[in-house]
This record gives structure tokens, sequence and C-alpha cells, in this order.
């Protein structure tokens, strides 16, 4: 289907801004947690040259580059920003194939040369400015050539870390995104647009598909003023490109996205991102070169970790992890009625992606079980944490036994006894009961010693 641009209306874009998108932050290569920071006061008004957003202290430039140009303002070079380098040009270089496009679920890893009038990539970046208004977030990319033709280059940024099955590309979940850098042939500005995830549901969600899951029907972040980038005009010598070496007039651009206007103000887990660039403006084009993911380390929200151990004498001394037992959490972000999440064979139980704050949890004990630690418990979720973390609360069990002692009297009536035990509550008989074949039963007993007495008299 052909592009199509649709501007939100004030009551979608309120929608939009509050969802949260979920998922678990990765780990490897370069971290973005510590090039997070708190910009400082917004400018009012932007320099000459300066094309950035309202609120932002990064310079996005007309004549896209990587300095510092102003005081008071930083780009890329006076800030530390996660960036990933292409495989080498050449007959090695990575790339996507087999006729591959942005709606296909698990795309095919090539390796081959990219054709000349495409866009063979070299470098690209990412960083996150937090201000005390909005979070933005800026991305560059590099490429060896300028190409004839448009400009298409495509940022995804998903929130599952499982494979998709190629090796490469993670699984795709609702709620992840596509930023989508366009720039016709010739052009200096390009315009960016926005695709969500669509994992079920009509067709009509889709920007292109005849079906779910798909990219969503892409928005544009410019025209609603969500969104500003440029490319260089000029060439960027060595010396000031930041480590990326001297870079040819058009084949760098940058870009800025008003990341709280996307994600609104709950909290985002994204693991990673990678580059693609497109062979041709429609959105059903093949895709051609990648740069592989790298872990973005933007993640604000927390996880809740849960462990839960058992005494099991078949199993040695000590604890020992209980799978299979369920648990309640309510409270936070969760729905009203909680959410039940039951142990693995490690004794854990996890809900990632999920605001900072603290949750109540609460054990079903399992049949046979008694509980020995506190339930229920509260349980505080730190942001920037995950299911590998250390557990924040610890639920122990002990196995019950059920206890009986009984007389049996070898001649009928010949005598009589008595059975107490020391177990607060449980049932006595006396000799004064008169009876020849007593019994009583307690149950439900944790370990420990116990004592009974018998007394047996003719």
């Amino acid at each position: 289907m052909p592009h199509t641009t649709r501007i939100r209306t004030p009551e979608e874009r309120a929608a939009f801004r509050r969802r949260c998108l979920r998922g678990a932050a990765g780990a490897g290569f370069l971290a973005l947690v510590g090039a997070v920071v708190i910009g400082g006061p917004a400018q009012a008004v932007n320099p000459a040259g300066i094309i950035s957003l309202d609120g932002s202290n990064f310079e996005i430039d007309s004549d896209a580059n990587l300095r510092v140009d102003n005081g008071g303002w930083d780009d890329w070079a006076s800030v530390s920003y996660v960036i990933k380098a292409d495989v080498e040009s050449g007959t090695g270089d990575d790339s996507f194939g087999q006729g591959s496009k942005e709606d296909t679920a698990v795309p095919s890893p090539v390796t081959g040369s990219i054709p000349p009038n495409k866009s063979d990539l070299k470098n690209f970046g990412l960083y996150l400015e937090e201000t005390a208004g909005d979070d933005f977030l800026h991305l560059f990319w590099h490429r060896v050539q300028d190409p004839t033709g448009t400009t298409n280059m495509d940022f995804e940024f998903n929130q599952s870390e499982v494979d998709s099955g190629n090796g490469v590309t993670p699984q795709r979940t609702a709620g992840d995104l596509l930023i989508q850098y366009d720039l016709a042939n010739g052009g200096t500005n390009p315009e960016l647009f926005l695709s969500t995830w669509v994992a079920s549901g009509d067709k009509s969600l889709c920007e292109a598909a005849n079906s779910t899951p798909c990219w969503g029907v892409r928005e544009s972040l410019t025209a609603a003023g969500d969104a500003t980038g440029s490319i260089n005009t000029s060439p960027i010598p060595a010396a000031e490109a930041d480590g990326l070496g001297d870079i040819s007039a058009r084949t760098f651009g940058e870009a800025t996205v008003n990341f709280s206007a996307i994600v609104g103000d709950d909290c985002v887990a994204f693991g990673s991102a990678y580059l693609k660039s497109r062979s041709s403006d429609s959105f059903t084009a093949a895709m051609k070169d990648y740069i592989a993911p790298v872990p973005t380390g933007i993640n604000n929200c927390g996880a809740l970790v849960i462990e839960k151990t058992t005494k099991h004498a078949a199993d040695g001394p000590g604890d020992h992890p209980q799978a299979g037992v369920d648990f309640t959490v309510t409270g936070g972000s969760l729905p009203a009625g909680g959410q039940v999440v039951t142990t693995d064979d490690n004794g854990r139980a996890c809900i990632a992606a999920i605001d900072s704050g603290d949750y109540e949890v609460t054990e079903t004990v399992p049949s046979g079980y008694a509980v020995t630690s506190s339930n229920p418990q509260t349980a505080t979720v730190v942001q920037d944490t995950d299911c590998s973390d250390d557990p924040t609360v610890t639920f122990t069990n002990v196995p019950l036994t059920n206890l009986t002692v009984s007389v049996d009297s070898q001649v009928d009536g010949g005598t009589f006894s008595s059975i107490e035990c020391d177990v607060a509550g449980s049932d006595t008989v006396s000799l004064g009961d008169m009876m020849d074949d007593p019994s009583i039963t307690i149950d439900d007993l944790e370990p420990r010693t116990v004592v009974c007495t018998i007394v047996i008299d003719p």
C-alpha cells in the first residue's frame, strides 16, 4: 500500500504518550548507562544553524556534524554514546537477503557486497538525553558513499532478548519501535516516521502487510513536531568526526526524537537496537545492509524476582528450589486483580519491565507444606533491574507430617492406656477414658521433635 501520514488527534496523542512498552534490557557492547544525563536548562531559542527540538540541549545542525558549535550545548563529540560499526565493506559484509522486508519477522542474513547505488552502512549511534521535561533520543547513521536515489534508514528498537531464530535479530514483541529516516533524492531535510510492532488484530492496523503481526500504520513524527533531523551537506574532517574518520558530504545523518512523546512517562525497556537500509522509499522494498543489534541500556523499568525454597530430606540437608508454586503480585502498574506467576525449576519467578515501587507478593502455599517466611511480603522494585538480578523477595516452605500414635491391647479389655503428646492443642487419651486400643492423630506437623507419653495400666 502507499505511504500514509496520519496526524494524531490530541486524544490519540495523549493515549500514545501513556503507552508503556515492556521488555528487558540486554548487556554487552557499550552500555548507555552513564551516557544518560540530566540536561541543563532548556535553550529558549536555537542558535543560528541549529534545528534542535524545543527542550533539548543537543545540537542538531542544519549541516549535520559531530562537533559542539555553541557554548552550553552538547553534540556527539561531547557525550558518551552507544556506537556500533558495521562489518567491513566487501564480500564479507553482512546484509539482509532472500527478499527480506520490514514486515519479515525473521529476516535472512546473508554475506556479500552492497550494490554501489545503495546505502552501504559504516556506523550508527544513539544517545538518550534526559531533561527536567521530556527525554530525547538522538540517533545517527554513517554510510560509505552517497548513493543515487532516496535515503531510507530504519532504526529498530526491540524489547526482547530472545533470538528470533536467525542468530542476529531479536524476537519482535508488541510495542517494539521502528523509527524511519526518509530523505528524498538530493534533499537535506529528512522526514521521520514511527511504526510500532502489532502482534495481533486486523490487517487495517498494518502499514503495508496483509495480516498481523506487522509494523503498524506509520505516523509522521516530523509533522507532529516530535522529531527533527539533517544530513551533512559539507565534508566533515577526521579531526572533527569523533573517531569516525573523514566523512564525505551526504554520508552522515542525525536526528532527534522526543522519546517522551513516543513512550509516555511510564517505564520503558529496550534491550537492543539496530540500523538497516531499504532499497527504495517504498515500505515494502527489500532491506539491504544492516548493522547488527547493540545493547541500548534504555531501561527505567524494574523486575520483581521471587525466590522459593523448601526443605526436602531426600535431596539432602539445607534449602532446595521449589518449582510449581504460584504467587499473586498486586500493586504498582499491574492490573487491579494482580498477576499470578509460577516458580520454575530453579525456584524462581519473575515479572519484568514493571514500574519501580512497592508491590505485595502472596504465596499460594502448596498442599503438604507450611510457609515459614512472612506471607504476604512487600517487594520493592527498583529501576534498571531484570530477571537475572538477585531476588527481590524470598519465601521458604517446609513439608508437613501427620503423626499417629496408637496402642493395641492383645487381650480385649485387658489393659487401658493413656496417650499425651507435647504438641499444643493435640488430642489426648486418659486412663479415665477406659480405652484398651486408644489412638490419636496429629496432622500438619512441621519438622520438630515430638515427645509422647503412653501409660499402660491393667
